[in-house]
């Protein structure tokens, strides 16, 4: 398959009166044609800052992208010019935000919100336009589409209108789709329906997508690899079903541990990781998750280690692997 996406060494800081925050540290992974890579980790571990930053939407000041390159198409992002970046957003690379209600326009009808993307990328006249949206929103499964496309945000529920944010994101049928936590703030029931529309929608269209959670079980039957995120690094890196059965880095296992299982037989206590992410702005020498590890050695307090391969396509960022090699998880 065709490399679509390509991120090398992506730096970002941001620059407040506390100190510099290092918010992402040189994380680097690839996106093929058709692919669903899954980012997780903690709030605040980096996910949505690190996409933030290929789309070139941080704020500056006080953030500013200190480093590396993203390749998409060929073509670096980061060098681009702003009306260059404007026709690759929302056109070739969709993003999905995370609460829909601050997303969306409240004095804006819901079918100005999808036609102005058509209008601007596709050149479609307004007639044109409407009629794609109105097609749109049947897509992701609002409900008479033609007398809805001219009612505001707020007489949608949460679940509608993250499905308006989807129908927006696809409106360009985009080459890859960001969707930053954008079933968080919904129960779990649409949360289901949410994630059963992305992976349908995914298979008729063929687009790549990115998707950014702090929830491993979301993630399990959507995505083909995952990157797990901690303090701005990616510690692990590899297929899913690899992970979830033999994950090897202690912070993985410790977000496993942390999810309700329906399989187990007998009741297990759910295991919480001990202690706090680490101060982005002063973050501990070593490696960022050794105060919390109970592996750690003396070396993991003084040397960060690297992503290196412990298994077919899967890497783990840990100087200590011998404390995990025989750790299994039964999947299903």
């Amino acid at each position: 398959m065709v490399t679509l996406l390509e991120v090398k060494n992506l730096e970002t800081r941001f620059y407040t009166q506390d100190g510099v925050v290092q918010a992402v540290n040189g994380i680097s992974y690839s996106l093929k044609e058709g692919e669903t890579l899954g980012l997780v980790g903690e709030s605040g571990c980096g996910k949505s800052v690190s996409v933030l930053s290929l789309m070139r939407l941080i704020p500056e000041p006080p953030g500013k992208i200190t480093g590396g390159e993203v390749l998409f198409e060929g073509r670096d992002l980061l060098k681009m010019d702003m009306d260059e970046i404007r026709h690759v957003r929302g056109n070739k690379i969709a993003m999905i935000f995370q609460d829909p209600m601050t997303s969306l326009n409240p004095v804006l009808t819901i079918g100005r919100q999808v036609t102005e993307a058509l209008e601007l990328h596709m050149g479609m006249d307004k007639a044109q336009a409407r009629k794609r949206a109105i097609e749109l929103l049947d897509m992701v499964g609002i409900p008479n589409p033609a007398q809805r496309i001219d009612d505001y945000p707020h007489q949608f529920s949460g679940g509608m209108r993250q499905r308006v944010m989807i129908a927006m994101g696809l409106s360009c049928n985009p080459r890859i789709l960001i969707a930053d936590e954008p079933t968080t703030a919904l129960d779990v029931t649409i949360q289901a329906q949410i994630v059963d529309l992305v992976k349908r929608l995914r298979d008729e269209i063929g687009m790549a997508i990115i998707w950014i959670t702090h929830d491993l079980g979301v993630v399990a039957g959507l995505v083909k690899r995952v990157n797990v995120m901690y303090a701005g690094y990616i510690v692990e890196s590899g297929p899913v079903k690899e992970i979830y059965a033999r994950p090897r880095h202690p912070y993985t296992i410790g977000l496993l541990g942390s999810l309700p299982r329906l399989d187990e037989s007998t009741r297990t206590r759910l295991r919480s990781i001990e202690g706090l992410p680490p101060d982005l702005i002063s973050p501990p020498p070593g490696c960022p998750f050794a105060p919390r590890c109970e592996h750690a050695l003396d070396r993991c307090r003084q040397e960060n280690p690297t992503l290196e391969p412990v298994g077919l396509e899967h890497s783990a960022a840990c100087w200590n692997l011998k404390a995990t090699e025989g750790y299994t998880r039964k999947i299903q």
